[in-house]
């Protein structure tokens, strides 16, 4: 082959390369739009979230837990990958500061998950013997750890991908935010298969798909017993 041949099919190849990787890309999958509320029904204000603290709601199904964090800091964007290989952007925070993040707290490992009884996963800011890492996300479960800064990355541990991310709309008019879809590695399907009857009791319909708004309230009013590991 030619030089001037050869140049043009490295550039073809490495064009048709990208074009896959786009192909590839996890998109955004929407769900109904959702306003977060406090727990008297009242729009959750972003500037009234207090930072470090965890606070939980249900979306998009009714029994599938998410947290809501305030990171006090700015949020930006991070490229990541799903379990199956699929590129995905994930936009970083929202509200004025930008320093509000929202992930499904499922584990991407063994599906732990926040129950009124008891969460073996939740954000910590401190450090311990198996929390070597500040500011995780961390199941003590298998001990998998999630970075909420960086789009619930997994940091250590067995997880294979992050935490599914809330994609969130935030309106500066009214400092209101809403819930309108996921990124990432969603883990509802397994979810459901795992711990369906389960959720049944716990949940009545926990397929039900939500809409309209969602309850905002602090891990430590929804959970009895949190496990610190």
């Amino acid at each position: 082959m030619e030089r001037r041949g050869f140049i043009k099919f490295c550039a073809a190849s490495v064009a048709a390369l990208k074009a896959g990787e786009v192909a590839a890309d996890a998109r955004v999958q929407p769900y109904a739009r959702a306003k977060l509320v406090d727990e008297k029904g009242a729009p959750l204000r972003a500037g009234a979230i207090a930072a470090d603290r965890n606070f939980i709601f249900h979306y998009p199904y009714a029994a599938t837990p998410c947290f809501l964090l305030n990171l006090g800091k700015p949020v930006r964007p991070a490229r990541l990958k799903t379990h199956s290989g699929e590129a995905y952007e994930w936009k970083g925070g929202v509200g004025a500061q930008r320093s509000i993040v929202a992930y499904s707290a499922i584990c991407a490992h063994r599906l732990s998950y926040p129950t009124k009884d008891i969460s073996f996963i939740s954000y910590r800011t401190e450090r311990s013997a198996r929390n070597r890492i500040a500011n995780v996300i961390h199941c003590c479960s298998e001990h998998s750890q999630y970075d909420p800064a960086e789009g619930a990355r997994v940091v250590a541990g067995p997880a294979p991908q992050p935490l599914a991310a809330i994609v969130l709309e935030w309106s500066q008019a009214t400092d209101e935010i809403e819930a309108v879809g996921t990124l990432g590695g969603e883990m509802f399907r397994e979810f459901f298969e795992k711990f369906g009857f389960k959720l049944e009791i716990e949940h009545g319909a926990p397929r039900a798909t939500v809409g309209g708004t969602c309850v905002v309230q602090e891990l430590d009013n929804y959970c009895k017993q949190q496990v610190k590991c």
